[in-house]
């Protein structure tokens, strides 16, 4: 459940509108759960998109940290994702301000357009080097679910949640990258493996999301034992948490990586 806006401390309200000048009107964001506020500011200095986060009593929590994790990286990345313009920090909260972009949600179904776009996009992530700001491993994710997760390890850049919603397209057709909440360090084709869930959810069969994903040397040129320890593993994460939770977005995860482990695995 998101904070609203009047929430925050006085002392970062107007540390934020120190910057962006008079705030005439917010506009929460409808989507996203990775900070406590999520609001478009139209202000005097124009529009900005703001992410806010509030510390634990004596830490960072994960939001806080995820904020960092984002602030870090996006000099690296400012190819493809919006521009980090400013920081702030008071009264136990983190701020970020980006450049607003204006655009729609990507589609990934089979013959959209955006799926050029989104390869694209991908390839140069590809092509990026990993800051050695980027201290998330990958592979810890999925230490509990399969015996040796050395596969997975690496120094490639992964945004790890190329979803639709994350991915925006502007009216005269550019991408940006959004969301760079878990950045990770890890193998390159993992990136790939964690897109199919969502090619599979935008209508894509199995198959066509295999040969999709194939397009990519960081995919083709992978071991296939690889491949298949972590198809195996991604699936028992999302069965376990389906396990555990009732939340239909959870649900719908362990359906997609299951369908797709049925069909990479089937010997």
């Amino acid at each position: 459940m998101r904070t609203d806006w009047t929430d925050l401390p006085e002392g970062l309200r107007s540390g934020i509108e120190a910057k962006t000048g008079q705030i005439e009107r917010i506009e929460p964001a409808p989507k996203g759960n990775h900070a406590d506020v999520a609001s478009t500011l139209h202000a005097a200095n124009g529009r900005v998109f703001v992410k806010a986060a509030r510390k634990l009593e004596d830490r960072d929590g994960p939001e806080v940290m995820s904020l960092r994790r984002e602030a870090s990286v996006n000099p690296v990345v400012s190819e493809f994702a919006p521009r980090l313009q400013w920081q702030a920090e008071a009264g136990e909260w983190l701020a970020l301000g980006f450049d607003h972009v204006e655009g729609r949600p990507a589609d990934f179904s089979p013959a959209s357009p955006d799926l050029d776009v989104l390869a694209k996009t991908i390839h140069s992530i590809q092509n990026a080097s990993c800051p050695d700001a980027v201290r998330l491993l990958v592979e810890r994710r999925w230490q509990r679910y399969t015996d040796d997760i050395s596969g997975l390890s690496g120094n490639a850049l992964l945004h790890t949640d190329l979803n639709e919603d994350n991915f925006i397209i502007t009216p005269d057709g550019r991408a940006y990258v959004v969301d760079w909440a878990f950045v990770s360090r890890g193998v390159a084709w993992l990136e790939l493996g964690l897109l199919i869930p969502w090619l599979l959810k935008a209508g894509h069969a199995p198959q066509a999301a295999d040969e999709w994903i194939s397009q990519f040397p960081s995919w083709a040129e992978a071991p296939a034992t690889e491949i298949d320890m972590f198809t195996a593993a991604f699936a028992n994460q999302w069965r376990t948490a389906s396990d555990k939770r009732e939340d239909s977005w959870v649900r719908l995860h362990a359906d997609l990586t299951a369908r797709w482990a049925a069909y990479r695995l089937r010997r």
